[in-house]
């Protein structure tokens, strides 16, 4: 197992959050990790955002797309077509990077 391969901290993962809300240009209220029992993470009305644990050990991709996917939620709050369309750009922009499609991938958006 590499260092990339081992599972990130939740400190980590709080500051990865906040690197990409920056980029998203929303502030969550506060950002939670626990387990959950049936999906990777959730989104209050208030800005709580809730991952699941075993996000900690997905690959940077994968936790990206998640993230992103909630954080889009503070600006839209249901599955409408806005989010639709700017989640598709995001993960465009990942599915296109060479890197392993971690916060690196996404910090030229727009750019």
């Amino acid at each position: 197992m590499t260092a990339k391969d081992r599972p990130m901290t939740s400190e980590a993962l709080k500051e990865e959050v906040l690197t990409l809300a920056k980029i998203v240009d929303v502030t969550p209220k506060e950002i939670h990790i626990q387990s959950m029992k049936h999906k990777w993470a959730s989104c209050s009305s208030k800005g709580r955002l809730t991952f699941d644990k075993t996000i900690l050990e997905q690959p940077d991709k994968l936790r990206t797309k998640i993230i992103l996917h909630e954080l889009l939620h503070l600006k839209y709050p249901n599955h409408g077509t806005m989010f639709k369309s700017l989640l598709a750009t995001y993960f465009a922009t990942l599915d296109r990077s060479t890197d392993s499609g971690g916060v690196q991938s996404i910090s030229q958006f727009g750019k």
